[in-house]
């Protein structure tokens, strides 16, 4: 065998030894990228599962407090019309999936829903606020387990959306660094975070003390 028919295949021994190894790390990248990315679209599923649960508890709820002698209409009305905007936020394109499914790739419209999620959770605390004048809702068992249910629906959202925050803080890091972001490329975009109204990582308060006032603050003693 002639050196120069030798040296061609030691060449091309470590030109193919060489493309084994890349190919091999850039699949290894992507493949971390795309179990990331499927992270953060179950963890996003989870939080549209949770509000999906509120959503439904709504029209029991309001039916509840309709039955309330004199109970005030605008507050059921911010709550309805809160409710509307939030299905039509949620409302699938004509003929496609639903459109939320894909709100962690646009923020804008991520934005749009977070602003109506957070005014639908404002006019469901005024209304349980406003329960605290009709005793007879206090003590109706359905409005009871209703109110439990959404405190329960309430808090896991809250767990929830921060849990997809996480992930999603995973995955933008991850496809930022380099050189995961030259295999990332265009196919995997930044996600948008969920930011709620200031003080929203709390959950709505829905237990109320027995007279539905806050307690009162003692006088400051003064001096003789």
């Amino acid at each position: 065998m002639s050196r120069g028919l030798l040296g061609c295949l030691v060449v091309g021994a470590i030109v193919l030894f060489l493309a084994i190894v890349v190919g091999a790390w850039f699949v290894g990248i992507r493949n971390h990228v795309v179990e990331l990315d499927q992270g953060v679209k179950a963890q996003w599923a989870q939080v549209e599962n949770d509000y999906q649960r509120r959503f439904d508890l709504i029209p029991n709820l309001v039916r509840t407090v309709q039955a309330a002698a004199n109970f005030e209409k605008s507050t059921l009305e911010a709550v309805v019309n809160a409710r509307a905007r939030v299905g039509q936020v949620q409302a699938p394109a004509a003929g496609g999936p639903p459109t939320n499914s894909n709100l962690p790739n646009n923020p804008n419209a991520m934005a749009q829903f977070a602003n109506a999620q957070n005014e639908l959770s404002g006019a469901l605390s005024r209304l349980l606020v406003v329960v605290e004048r009709y005793p007879e809702l206090k003590s109706n068992q359905n409005f009871l387990e209703l109110q439990s249910q959404l405190e329960g629906t309430e808090n896991r959202i809250a767990v929830e959306r921060k849990r997809y925050n996480d992930v999603v803080a995973q995955y933008n890091t991850a496809i930022k660094k380099f050189p995961a972001s030259i295999v990332a490329g265009s196919k995997f975009p930044e996600k948008a975070y969920f930011r709620g109204a200031a003080g929203s990582e709390k959950a709505p308060e829905v237990n109320f003390n027995p007279f539905g006032q806050p307690a009162p603050v003692p006088a400051p003693a003064t001096g003789t």
